[in-house]
């Protein structure tokens, strides 16, 4: 669905950075949506989405949009101790995945996407993902965070379902929610993101401006490694 959408944008920005193409890692806590995401920007099911408390994403999964743009679907926080680890250490091994190029390695990986729950439910989980897994291994300008099931921000209220979209009332609370997030994200973690862009995957809504956060925020350079 989203595989023509601004790609020259992207094309023109890869060949300043001169790769081809851009690796986005999509990462956030169980049920917070990452696979139906991926799901509505590729207008088909390329992500197992999981029904009920079992998470679908396990391993370490990635989706070519078009030539320009890929994406890799990682398995959330917040399933226990034991599994948090085992998932831990497939996210931070591919934050160190790396390539050869001109005499130097850099890392494989150019952005970051943190997905949220609209509800807020598991913060901690988001935190520890942050403050343990990517910012000691990854370059704070180059993370987004997004705010994926506005639909259920409120527990359903608000939301115009004939028109797949929120009323005022919600769309106010979608902001205001962003913006704390903004704020209590650098509280717990000392990351300053931009703010957060609200959107729901299940009813398409703001999901080009979910691109917009990716295309808009595009590095210009490869990035290097950081030391371990």
């Amino acid at each position: 669905m989203f595989a023509d959408y601004r790609v020259n944008d992207i094309r023109n920005k890869m060949h300043v950075m001169k790769i081809r193409p851009l690796d986005v890692m999509v990462t956030g806590v169980t049920g917070a949506g990452k696979s139906t995401t991926l799901n509505c920007l590729f207008g088909s099911q390329v992500a197992k989405v999981g029904n009920g408390v079992e998470p679908e994403t396990m391993d370490l999964n990635y989706y070519e949009l078009n030539e320009v743009a890929r994406f890799w679907d990682t398995p959330g926080l917040g399933d226990g101790v034991v599994k948090d680890k085992i998932h831990a250490k497939k996210i931070v091994d591919l934050l160190f995945k790396d390539y050869y190029k001109d005499d130097r390695h850099y890392g494989w990986i150019d952005l970051v996407l943190i997905i949220i729950e609209g509800i807020n439910r598991d913060m901690g989980s988001t935190y520890k993902l942050l403050n343990e897994i990517i910012v000691p291994n990854f370059q704070r300008d180059r993370i987004l965070v997004a705010i994926n099931q506005s639909d259920v921000a409120m527990k359903g209220r608000h939301w115009n379902y004939n028109l797949n979209k929120p009323d005022i009332t919600l769309e106010n609370f979608l902001r205001d929610q962003a913006i704390s997030i903004q704020r209590r994200v650098n509280e717990a973690t000392g990351v300053k993101i931009i703010t957060p862009i609200y959107y729901s995957a299940e009813y398409n809504y703001n999901v080009d401006k979910l691109m917009d956060l990716i295309i808009d925020n595009i590095p210009t350079q490869r990035r290097n490694l950081v030391v371990r």
